[in-house]
């Protein structure tokens, strides 16, 4: 007899589905609104998704038309979005003296996206602690900040939202027009305090939870290894292609910023429409790259862009696929192949959409968005507010397939094991 249980992938896409819609309710509740009128339904679903998913695109300006609940709201999703519905699931049954068994492990092992079992119980204590000390920490840093332009109270709210959105790399902010950090561009406490929750946001709970209690390098994962030397690389090269693509008028704070923020933040400390085709390439590489994985934010990761890369080398020098002193398994260079093909198509998928709804905007707008939504980045060149419907819809589908993975979606209806029957090998010529 086969079991009924809901398989573990399952049990997390559906979970997303439920906060999900439960911040759709609450966001369309007048008490949500400025106005006293509510969001109507798409806006709602829109916002809802983009928070849980940590994107950060939005079709209203939060800061002007949501009230002090609906901003509290949308913050707790962010919250929800970015801790990952199995973490904070499994932490409150962990609270209320529940065990730590197979199924639990199971789960949270899918959530965070992870290949491996081994340690989920310290990663569950790094989830929390680090969650909370580095959101904390941000809060109280960047208050110095916020309060020379606000009251004390709104200086304290704004500061706590902006750590919330900045720790899960979600874009969102509450300052209203749509500035972002524009007014702090110069800021640099800001934006280095803002660039260290990202960044640190962005490594993953594993990592951070291996280098606080592996002091030494050299003891480090593979995986730690490549999430850190990944990570320090595209900092580096994408604040000097941000300088060189913009010129004069970025400043080294800027490309620094801007190379930070697009690896799936979203913040933005200079107008985003305003840039170079050749700056919002780069931009859209490193917002399809994004985050590393069991981190809070999205794109195919750091660690599957390290795996194709050496694979790549590995073939063109005829060598095996190593790194770190170690070989990387076949079946993981598969995945990532697997990924990038899966992530790209999705991403067509949506561009080909929007092309078809929106004839008043460039191919370059239409396919930033796409992008952007794809790798829960939520930068946009400002043609979020006037999409249509059917867009919207679009983005939203996105947005949720690329928080979860689209490897995650493709495979959560699979129910047998790969057959053991093949058949006889032939060459297929290639290139």
């Amino acid at each position: 007899m086969k079991s009924k249980r809901i398989k573990p992938r399952r049990m997390v896409v559906l979970g997303f589905l439920c906060v999900i819609l439960a911040g759709t309710g609450l966001l369309m509740l007048p008490v949500s609104s400025s106005s006293d009128k509510g969001l109507n339904l798409i806006d709602s679903l829109f916002t809802s998704t983009s928070a849980v998913c940590v994107t950060g695109l939005s079709c209203i300006d939060p800061g002007l038309e949501l009230s002090s609940f609906g901003q509290v709201v949308l913050g707790l999703l962010i919250q929800i979005g970015g801790l990952g519905i199995t973490s904070i699931g499994i932490i409150a049954a962990l609270a209320a003296g529940g065990k730590f068994g197979i199924g639990k492990q199971r789960l949270l092992k899918e959530g965070l996206n992870l290949s491996w079992g081994k340690g989920l119980m310290g990663i569950v204590r790094a989830v929390l602690y680090v969650t909370i000390i580095f959101e904390l920490a941000g809060a109280l840093l960047s208050y110095f900040s916020f309060s020379q332009h606000h009251e004390t109270g709104r200086a304290i709210g704004i500061s706590l939202f902006h750590s919330i959105a900045s720790f899960n790399n979600a874009g969102f902010d509450i300052l209203g027009n749509y500035k972002s950090l524009g007014d702090y561009r110069s800021d640099y406490w800001l934006c280095f305090i803002t660039s260290g929750l990202v960044i640190f946001g962005g490594l993953g709970f594993f990592v951070i939870s291996e280098m606080a209690s592996r002091r030494k390098p050299r003891q480090w994962s593979l995986h730690t290894k490549v999430v850190l030397s990944t990570t320090i690389v595209l900092l580096l090269l994408g604040t000097l292609l941000m300088k060189l693509t913009e010129g004069g008028s970025f400043s080294w704070l800027d490309a620094f910023f801007q190379s930070v923020s697009s690896r799936t933040a979203g913040f933005a400390s200079v107008s985003i429409g305003d840039m170079s085709q050749a700056g919002l390439l780069v931009l859209m590489v490193l917002m399809f790259i994004g985050a590393s994985p069991g981190s809070t934010g999205g794109g195919i990761k750091t660690t599957t862009c390290f795996v194709l890369f050496r694979k790549v080398q590995s073939i063109i020098f005829n060598k095996h696929c190593n790194a770190f002193r170690r070989q990387i398994p076949e079946d993981t260079v598969a995945k990532a192949f697997l990924v990038f093909n899966m992530a790209v198509g999705v991403i067509f998928l949506s561009t080909f959409v929007l092309c078809l709804q929106e004839h008043t905007f460039t191919f370059e707008q239409i396919f930033f968005e796409a992008i952007s939504g794809f790798a829960t980045t939520g930068l946009s060149t400002g043609i979020t507010p006037f999409l249509s419907d059917v867009s919207k819809i679009t983005i939203i589908v996105t947005m949720f397939v690329g928080r979860l993975g689209p490897l995650t979606m493709a495979t959560i209806w699979m129910s047998r094991d790969m057959s053991a029957a093949t058949y006889s090998e032939e060459g297929v010529a290639i290139g």
